[in-house]
């Protein structure tokens, strides 16, 4: 439990904070948005262990002292905003106070960047899955039809065949958006994916992952997983505040969740959650490409993601009995 106190703190603090800016109506949107963010982001806490368990303790510490400012403040409250004031050519502190005042013109202008955002965040989540799937020394596979296959080994083999398939997909997406910045956005997301991957290939030592660029590539991860509760969140409330503080609640336990996972190695007693979680993470890629033309409930996008991570974690169980119960008859015998 040591790993939840603090955002357990957080979160009392928080919900007294929406209480008195709107009320028990405010204080139920508050906890909605929190839910709702745990579970967008269940598949982005079991990526992070993932990465974490390879980082030093001095930027295991940093990822909740520095990390959480930055996810907090920065990705769910700073960040919008931002986008909002480089989008309608105005300044941040013009930008702020239409939050503030005019939510819904605030509300229209971040919709209207959302094929930008959703082009970059999709394509860096794309990367990651892909980078995953075509890794040639993983020693589990989980769906064997698809991952454990000789089409799919002879693929892996090519050099930077990720890079190729993001960018096929990448020239599909602008031919039929016809939009220069969704370009912009898709191949920067790709770019800048490849760039922390060889920055932390010549930094890492001993196996070791570079602190510095963990933490970078950790906290791009995060903003990918947070666009689309950010634009999301304003379904159910417009005061910008109260969606930091749901949103921040639900980044606090996303975080804890890492520790906890790192700690417990929960990755190592389930072998197939991590799986899970990368599929879960195509899943919410393809949803942003899609939802450039449709709309898409974050609920069915939680649910998506919650599944795979379900069914994961099952299938882990069952092969650790399975595993126990051949070890146990081997002994007898």
């Amino acid at each position: 439990m040591k790993h939840f106190y603090s955002s357990i703190v957080i979160t009392l603090i928080g919900l007294v904070i929406a209480l008195y800016l709107g009320g028990f109506y405010a204080l139920y949107i508050t906890i909605l948005l929190a839910i709702l963010e745990v579970s967008l982001s269940f598949d982005n806490a079991v990526v992070n262990a993932k990465v974490l368990e390879t980082m030093e303790p001095k930027w295991q510490k940093r990822f909740i002292t520095l990390g959480i400012p930055i996810a907090v403040f920065g990705m769910r409250f700073i960040f919008p905003i931002l986008i909002v004031s480089v989008a309608s050519s105005m300044g941040f502190v013009e930008a702020f106070n239409l939050a503030l005042n005019e939510p819904e013109k605030y509300h229209h202008t971040l919709e209207s960047t959302k094929n930008l955002i959703y082009a970059f965040g999709g394509s860096f989540l794309l990367m990651v899955f892909l980078d995953f799937f075509f890794e040639t020394d993983r020693e589990h596979k989980w769906i064997k039809i698809i991952e454990d296959n000789s089409v799919v080994s002879k693929i892996s083999e090519v050099n930077h065949v990720e890079l190729m398939i993001a960018i096929t997909l990448g020239l599909i997406l602008v031919d039929q958006t016809k939009d220069v910045g969704v370009a912009l956005a898709f191949f920067g997301g790709v770019l800048l994916h490849s760039v922390i991957g060889s920055l932390d290939d010549l930094l890492s030592t001993d196996g070791v992952r570079s602190g510095i660029m963990g933490f970078l590539y950790l906290e791009v991860l995060d903003a990918s997983f947070s666009f689309d509760g950010v634009i999301g969140a304003f379904a159910l409330s417009s005061n910008i505040f109260i969606i930091m503080i749901g949103l921040g609640i639900g980044a606090m336990f996303v975080r804890s969740l890492t520790l906890y996972f790192v700690e417990k190695k929960t990755l190592s007693e389930f072998r197939y959650l991590e799986h899970g979680a990368h599929y879960a993470i195509l899943a919410l890629a393809l949803v942003m490409f899609i939802k450039m033309f449709f709309e898409i409930s974050e609920v069915i996008v939680g649910t998506i993601g919650i599944t795979f991570i379900g069914i994961a974690l099952y299938q882990s169980i069952r092969e650790n009995k399975k595993e126990q119960e051949e070890t146990k008859l081997d002994l007898e015998s």
